[in-house]
């Protein structure tokens, strides 16, 4: 666990955090002052008076952005567009796999074909392998 040394309202403070949250911890010190130096200029002295008028500004901005939700109909469109991508992805991949098979089974049988093999026609009876034209 790290200790970062802070300054908020002129006064020093030794804040304990995990092990590099050092840099975050001094910009959220700094936030926090910079709203302290705002109040400070429209008048407010005393300093437990301006560190409560920090806190409740910070916690009424934290509480509106955990408010901001999507609006359901967003959420649903969200949701199916992820199913959709995944199912394409899903089909793409079964296609590919079976070109492969498709281009596999012609390399085979045109093999065959090519070492005389009998192979069935139309009718389902046997016939030769090529015929030589030489």
């Amino acid at each position: 666990m790290a200790t970062v040394s802070i300054r908020i309202n002129g006064h020093s403070y030794q804040v304990g955090c995990e092990d590099g949250q050092e840099r975050h911890l001094q910009a959220m010190a700094q936030l926090v002052e910079k709203r302290v130096r705002h109040f400070r200029s429209l008048g407010f002295t005393n300093d437990n008076h301006l560190l409560a008028l920090v806190a409740l500004v910070m916690a009424d901005e934290i509480e509106d952005l955990s408010q901001r939700v999507l609006p359901e109909a967003t959420t649903a469109a969200l949701q199916e567009a992820e199913y959709m991508r995944t199912r394409h992805d899903f089909t793409q991949s079964r296609l590919a796999d079976l070109a492969e098979r498709a281009e596999s089974l012609a390399t085979m049988i045109e093999q065959e074909y090519n070492e005389g093999a009998e192979l069935p026609d139309a009718s389902g009876m046997s016939s030769p392998g090529p015929i030589s034209t030489s």
